[in-house]
């Protein structure tokens, strides 16, 4: 939730970079936001009126917010990020834009309260989701994301809360199985999670050179030599665990459907099959009925209170992949409200359990 301090709004005036930190057309070249002119098309039919506000739940380091900046003219964006230097350099990226962009350091499964506080009548007219680890983050070694070069097992998006190595060091053979094989979708996640806990009553694993090592020595070398990085699947699924990610997410989407106002748009970039199918999910049941089968005349409160902007996921072109490696596993999908959502309306199910359970020490 957001913190009940100003600190936590970093509006972009006054908001200024460290000493020796990257410049704002540094931040810009080191950052290729992914389907970039596709979310502003889906985005900006609802951002032509002046006043309108577009909130980016994922800013990264701006490159989306500064595309909806400039595409729409009319429009101010609210940026919400968890990692501070990710908003310090995104500010300093969007001063340009003066009093057009406004920074809150907070999980973007508080958008309905930046919403209210941000919006035009506590509403806002587009939401955008870029989910999963940032350029930013993945590109600082010392972050600990990244498994093709060593530092501390941290991958924590933002500044609290405990590491990854933290959770290997606490959590049972049995949850560590889990998270590898649910969120990392990995085959071999029973003898990783084996290793794990066997090494760490000797020498616990605290580096990510140490965990992409004992990772290839899990698996069978035939299984090493397509696919990539066989520690990629383990990474993403101690990145999901260690930042909580999926029920954040669970969160999100219905905070962020009930945030807007009505013609208002929402685009959601997924990176992970468990992400899609809950936003798949998500706009599913809005773009249904409710009404029972079979009656003559279905009430407006049943009515569908979505329309699906996308045909399924779209993926990335041949242009964009060459342009950006990175797009090459997202999912984006969009979605308009035709009415008020419902109060009431049922949360999407989570499609795994997804709450970390750590070992009493």
């Amino acid at each position: 939730m957001i913190q009940d301090n100003a600190a936590q709004d970093a509006a972009t005036p006054g908001h200024g970079l460290a000493a020796g930190a990257p410049t704002a057309t540094e931040v810009a070249a080191l950052h290729a936001p992914v389907l970039r002119d596709r979310c502003v098309e889906l985005l900006a039919p609802a951002l032509a009126e002046p006043g309108a506000v577009a909130i980016d739940g994922t800013l990264g380091m701006g490159g989306h917010s500064e595309a909806i900046l400039e595409a729409c003219p009319n429009a101010r964006v609210v940026g919400i990020d968890r990692d501070p230097r990710a908003l310090e350099l995104a500010s300093a990226r969007l001063a340009r834009f003066g009093d057009r962009f406004t920074g809150v350091l907070t999980t973007y499964d508080a958008v309905a309260q930046v919403a209210a506080k941000h919006g035009r009548d506590g509403r806002v007219q587009a939401i955008l989701l870029d989910l999963g680890v940032s350029s930013l983050q993945l590109d600082d070694a010392e972050r600990g994301f990244s498994y093709a070069q060593d530092a501390e097992l941290d991958m924590r998006m933002g500044d609290t809360g405990p590491s990854a190595a933290d959770l290997l060091a606490s959590a049972s053979e049995s949850e560590l199985r889990r998270i590898i094989s649910v969120y990392g979708e990995e085959r071999f996640a029973g003898a990783i999670a084996r290793e794990i806990v066997r090494r760490r009553e000797v020498n616990p694993v605290r580096r990510t050179g140490e965990l992409a090592d004992l990772v290839r020595d899990c698996i069978p070398a035939p299984a090493r030599r397509t696919g990539g990085n066989p520690a990629k699947r383990t990474f993403q699924a101690l990145r999901i665990a260690v930042n909580d990610e999926l029920r954040i997410l669970e969160r999100t989407l219905p905070a962020a459907i009930g945030a807007l106002s009505v013609g208002g748009r929402i685009a959601v970039e997924s990176y992970h099959s468990l992400e899609d199918r809950m936003v798949k999910q998500a706009f599913a049941a809005g773009a249904t009925s409710s009404a029972p089968p079979g009656l003559p005349v279905v009430l407006p409160e049943h009515a569908p209170y979505l329309r699906l902007l996308t045909r399924g996921a779209e993926v990335a072109d041949a242009a964009e992949l060459a342009r950006n490696p990175r797009s090459a596993s997202v999912r984006l999908r969009a979605a308009e409200l035709l009415r008020p959502a419902p109060k009431s309306s049922s949360r999407p199910a989570p499609a795994v359990s997804t709450t970390p359970r750590h070992r009493r020490k």
